[in-house]
């Protein structure tokens, strides 16, 4: 086998690779004796049919086979004899294959670029650290009080309904006269307000009584679920059954207990620390986000445009999920409709927008391959127990499939890579931040959960960050925020549900 070097520009190579005709003749002739032995035709007997007829029945098939298996075998063997790391899959252009003339072919490759890594030692970095005060606690309890609130009827039937209270209702919907499928119903809770219902529905019951029946003239929004009603004028024969007043419940130790927790005072502890620990992983997010563009400050090196034109379609593509989930959050009343997605194509971007994203998909595969090569040069490994978790994690998602799950992964070499990478990823961050010298900052909860891009610090950086933007890219935020580099979020400070938050709590001090 011959290998010759005929372009090298940047980080793409092309190579030449000629394989002599006696080599691919003996390949060839083999596959078609190991035929000849197996092979049952009429009027021979197995193992005695003729070469010739073998050869003329299956030799284009044979054929076919040889040069799949030389062309990745040899190609193979080019990238180790020219030490070379693919980036990308290699494209392949055979220029000849006969027999008696052998195999010639060209390899039109991207390689993974040779990073001079710096000392990591000591990197200064800096934490934000919160801690939960009272009176996010009084927040938290307030907002749990509100989750559990009971609806109970009013008693005065001239009462009129205000948004915040409930109404029972009854209603029947039509388009030019006609009942429609999934427009009428029977008992529906209505909370006034809640949005729940499509624009323009609840605005016309606020004020409504018990036993009173009203008409409520809406149009579906242009881009409701269902196609069929989509920018239809409906009219809905609306009963008033009931009207109904939020109870609030009163934060007290029947309360706590009705959480499962015994007392007030073990809730609060729960809310606190369910806070705490929302607090601390938004401050492991932010610390790995500083972490990674002090690397992206101190690293510029060139990455495989290959790499980058698959991040940046899979930016693209994310976005383009997200706004089509908020296009499918349909108002509707409880019925659902399927929805035709093309999941290949590409949003439309305009000038600012693909640079914006081509800009973060550079940043995240720069840092990848950083990252990549920190961990490799420093042999951190992801254990097979650490990949069980995971699958584990990712089973528990699909409840009743999870074996299915598991043999998916087992099966598929693509997608357990891609479940290891973001734990290799983590691993490597956490074996830099603790060789770093990190100074804690107590800020307060608005500067930890504030966007670190429209803080002035990282005006320097939002160059070659993953920048969330305002107002019109607003749709853009979470596109811009995965992986290496990712932005934190704010936490929720709902103590897990609650229940959540107890059983976290008592797992905590068993």
């Amino acid at each position: 086998m011959q290998v010759t070097e005929i372009k090298a520009d940047g980080l793409k190579r092309e190579y030449s690779v000629v394989l002599d005709a006696a080599d691919i003749d003996q390949k060839i002739d083999e596959k078609l004796r190991e035929i000849s032995e197996k092979v049952r035709m009429p009027g021979f007997r197995p193992g005695k049919v003729p070469p010739s007829l073998v050869r003329k029945m299956h030799g284009q098939a044979v054929k076919a086979e040889v040069l799949e298996e030389t062309v990745n075998e040899t190609s193979q063997q080019a990238f180790t004899d020219q030490s070379v790391r693919p980036a990308t899959q290699p494209s392949i252009d055979v220029k000849k294959f006969e027999e008696g003339e052998g195999l010639e072919y060209v390899i039109n490759v991207e390689i993974l670029p040779q990073i001079e890594l710096k000392d990591i030692n000591g990197l200064q970095l800096e934490r934000l650290v919160a801690d939960v005060s009272p009176e996010e606690i009084d927040e938290a309890l307030s907002r749990i009080a509100d989750q559990n609130k009971k609806f109970e009827a009013v008693e005065d039937k001239k009462y009129a309904s205000e948004s915040g209270d409930a109404l029972m209702i009854d209603y029947v919907g039509r388009v030019d006269g006609e009942a429609f499928e999934g427009g009428s119903s029977n008992d529906v809770q209505l909370v006034l307000g809640s949005g729940m219902f499509i624009p323009g529905f609840e605005e016309q019951l606020m004020g409504a009584k018990a036993d009173e029946d009203r008409k409520v003239e809406v149009d579906f929004p242009e881009d409701y679920g269902a196609k069929e009603l989509a920018g239809k004028h409906a009219v809905f024969d609306v009963k008033v059954k009931q009207v109904q007043q939020a109870a609030m419940p009163k934060i007290d130790d029947d309360f706590a207990k009705n959480l499962g927790l015994e007392n007030v005072e073990a809730l609060r502890n729960a809310v606190r620390d369910q806070i705490q620990k929302d607090y601390s992983s938004l401050s492991r997010l932010r610390l790995k986000r500083n972490l990674l563009d002090k690397l992206a400050e101190n690293y510029d090196f060139d990455v495989p445009e290959g790499m980058v034109n698959a991040e940046f379609e899979q930016i693209a593509r994310q976005m383009a999920a997200e706004q089509g989930e908020e296009h499918d959050h349909d108002h509707d009343h409880d019925h659902d409709h399927d929805h035709d997605h093309d999941h290949d194509a590409l949003p439309e971007l305009d000038d600012e927008q693909r640079a914006e994203f081509m800009s973060i998909a550079e940043r995240r595969v720069r840092l990848g391959l950083l990252l990549s090569e920190i961990g490799t040069s420093n042999n951190i490994q992801v254990g097979q127990d650490e990949i069980n978790r995971e699958m584990a994690n990712q089973a528990r998602r699909f409840p009743g499939q999870e074996q299915q799950v598991f043999e998916f992964f087992r099966k598929n070499p693509s997608a357990l890579a891609q479940l290891q990478a973001p734990l290799f990823e983590d691993k490597v961050v956490d074996f830099i931040i603790e060789m770093a010298d990190i100074n804690d900052r107590t800020v307060s909860k608005e500067e930890l959960t504030a966007d670190p891009d429209e803080e002035p610090q990282a005006e320097a950086a939002k160059s070659t960050s993953k920048a969330k933007k305002p107002a019109k890219k607003a749709a853009t935020k979470s596109a811009a925020t995965k992986s290496s580099g990712s932005k934190a979020k704010a936490p929720s400070t709902k103590a897990k549900s609650t229940k959540k938050a107890a059983a976290s709590k008592k797992g905590d001090e068993a």
